[in-house]
């Protein structure tokens, strides 16, 4: 398993055209986020802080329950905080997803089910806004917005609160008891 460190550095490739993280021991982590979603700090090197390690844990935490390798969920907990930190502010794009009339208020970190013509799609939420958030996609398939575009593994989209529907409960994994 891999642990976070104070010697992990955030920079940007130009070669690569991606947000890359380096780990050390001659290990490179290659965000999924391009030039046109970072904010300009994002250009400059950034030290991995403990702000990034807390919300890694958290991420970690939170889609341990999800049918998935170990490989997998490292990559989603890294897209997640590397989106959380240095994705640019956008506007919801809630028009892709049908209105769930739910009344939810998301935390950072809960799990979120979003559902249109085409297909539903969990999400783990990364910012809350006031009445939309930030979400990362946490299904391997990709989840088709329209007919042209559609959101892949760990891309991220803001959404406004009444689209959602809480999914918690799927992910929690429930204690058992061996009787002998």
């Amino acid at each position: 398993m891999l642990k976070p460190s104070d010697k992990w550095n955030w920079y940007y490739s130009d070669s690569e055209g991606y947000l890359m993280l380096d780990l050390g021991e001659e290990m490179v982590f290659r965000t999924n986020l391009s030039r046109n979603l970072l904010v300009d700090c994002a250009f400059s090197e950034n030290h991995f802080t403990v702000d990034d390690a807390s919300d890694y844990q958290t991420y970690k935490e939170r889609i341990s329950c999800l049918e998935m390798s170990e490989p997998r969920r490292v990559e989603l907990a890294l897209y997640c905080v590397a989106a959380k930190r240095f994705h640019k502010p956008v506007q919801p794009k809630s028009w892709f997803f049908d209105y769930q009339g739910g009344d939810v208020a998301p935390e950072e970190g809960d799990m979120v089910s979003l559902v249109n013509g085409y297909n539903q799609g969990y999400f783990i939420v990364l910012e809350v806004g006031d009445n939309a958030s930030l979400c990362a996609l946490v299904d391997l398939q990709a989840f088709v917005l329209n007919g042209s575009k559609s959101l892949e593994f760990g891309q991220v989209i803001k959404v406004m609160h009444d689209r959602m529907a809480n999914a918690n409960h799927l992910f929690v994994s429930e204690p058992m008891a061996l009787v002998g």
